[in-house]
Order: structure tokens, then sequence, then C-alpha cells
């Protein structure tokens, strides 16, 4: 058995089988609430992420409609501009 002055770095004391199981309690629990958390912030990431995604996605496709409407305007802006050159050529022929 253990002797008195010992009794605290005893593993068959009482105390030191308490304390053990305490600090192994207290250390899972840690344990889970950290597991716990970091499934939270995977979670949260995750969903944040899927958002972010979503916007950027409404977004480029805002953009890629709009470009459509320019490129489309640039066009009949270059045809009208071949047209009245050359309505221009035909009343100027010099130039």
């Amino acid at each position: 058995m253990c002797n008195n002055m010992a009794w605290n770095s005893c593993p068959s004391h009482p105390t030191f089988v308490s304390c053990k199981r305490r600090h192994r309690s207290k250390q899972s629990r840690v344990q889970i609430y950290r597991l716990s958390r970091k499934k939270w912030e995977e979670n949260y990431v995750e969903k944040d992420m899927e958002l972010m995604n979503l916007k950027l996605y409404l977004e480029n496709q805002s953009i890629i409609e709009e470009n459509e409407k320019l490129r489309k305007k640039a066009s009949l802006l270059h045809r009208e501009n071949l047209v009245l050159m050359a309505e221009y050529r035909k009343k100027f022929p010099r130039f």
C-alpha cells in the first residue's frame, strides 16, 4: 500500500483516482466542446461560402447580360458608322 507521505502520488489511493477521474471527465467535455465547435464552424464557413458563391454567380450573370447588351449596341453603332462613312464619301468623293 502507500505510505502517508506519498498518498497523492499513489494510483490506488481514492483521492488520486477521483482527481484523475474528474480531470478526464473535464478533459473529455472540453474535447467534445471543441469538436462540436469545430463542426459548427465548418458548417458556418461552408454555408457562408455557399452564400458568397451564389452572390458572385448572380453578379457574374448580371455582368454577362450587361456585356451582351453593350456588345449589341457597339455592333449597331459600328454598322451605323459604316453607313454614314459611305454616305459621306458619296457626297465628298475627294476625301
